[in-house]
């Protein structure tokens, strides 16, 4: 009996889908674009987010060692340096590694370091999160045989804010396409409900519950959702692919100094948020536009 009413509940959600094409097509076009506008901003924010990333990893602090620290002073001051929370690897550069870096920057000039020994040895610093480069310095500050820090506190600052920056406009506008979503739905089931209100008039008098009511609109508008989600991760997917492929193959990634991520990369996240996007928006939308029509 149940599997009865579930089927019943069921088809006719299908039906309402296909009874109202004109409605239903102009509800899916509608969805479409607003989840296409809003998966262009996610790829977009996810790369941006994935190139700040890929800064943040060549982002260092550098620690000079006191010139009279011994060998084994410098070991223990490294395993001191990795030992110090937020920081993910400490490498060692000597003296002669510095001199060296210097005349390449200086080239043809480089003869004015001949028998200077002026460059301290150091431990190069990176971090798992850049917004604990000052809590780490601090940390570092207070070990023995430290003579000072060069750390890129400005840029730093910079690209945690960037960061941050982005994951809000994301978020608002993923909001403000998710009203705007369930505006539309709910808008297009309350014309199907509008023109079926004497039956559900009379479904309510016979002693039909509301939740028997409501479920074949919440079918319906969970239907129009997956469907839009799955168009949309369709027509994301081949303009990425497409526009990624040219960025790639031009000069133009040269210049930007990053790499893009592949599609595949953001399939399975697109697909969740997609999929929650589209069944969340339907159920609200289709529950709201009900409301009117339930009340006793």
């Amino acid at each position: 009996m149940k599997y009865n009413i579930l089927g019943y509940l069921i088809g006719e959600g299908f039906r309402n889908v296909f009874k109202n094409k004109k409605s239903t097509f102009s509800c899916l076009a509608i969805m479409c674009a607003t989840m296409l506008i809003f998966g262009i901003f996610f790829v977009v924010g996810k790369n941006i987010r994935n190139a700040i990333d890929q800064v943040e990893s060549s982002q260092a602090i550098e620690v000079f060692i006191q010139n009279d620290a011994t060998d084994e002073q410098i070991k223990q001051l490294g395993q001191e340096i990795l030992s110090i929370d937020g920081v993910n690897t400490a490498q060692y550069k000597t003296k002669e590694q510095a001199l060296n870096q210097m005349k390449e920057v200086l080239k043809s000039n480089q003869e004015i370091l001949n028998g200077m020994d002026i460059f301290p040895a150091s431990y190069i610093v990176k971090l798992t999160d850049l917004q604990k480069s000052a809590q780490v310095q601090d940390e570092i500050n207070k070990l023995d045989n430290v003579k000072n820090i060069n750390s890129s506190d400005e840029t730093t600052e910079k690209l945690v804010s960037l960061g941050n920056t982005i994951n809000i406009i994301t978020g608002i506008i993923l909001v403000l396409l998710i009203l705007i979503s369930i505006f539309i739905i709910g808008n297009t089931i309350k014309l199907t409900v509008h023109a079926r209100r004497k039956e559900i008039s009379i479904m309510k008098y016979i002693g039909a519950t509301n939740s028997f009511i409501r479920a074949p609109f919440v079918v319906e508008g969970i239907i129009i959702g997956t469907i839009a989600s799955m168009l949309s991760v369709v027509l994301i997917g081949l303009a990425y692919n497409m526009i990624s492929s040219r960025i790639v193959g031009s000069s133009l990634n040269n210049i930007i100094g990053f790499n893009l991520l592949s599609f595949q990369d953001l399939f399975s996240l697109i697909i969740i948020v997609y999929a929650l996007l589209g069944i969340g928006i339907g159920i609200i939308g289709s529950a709201m536009s009900m409301r009117r029509y339930l009340k006793v």
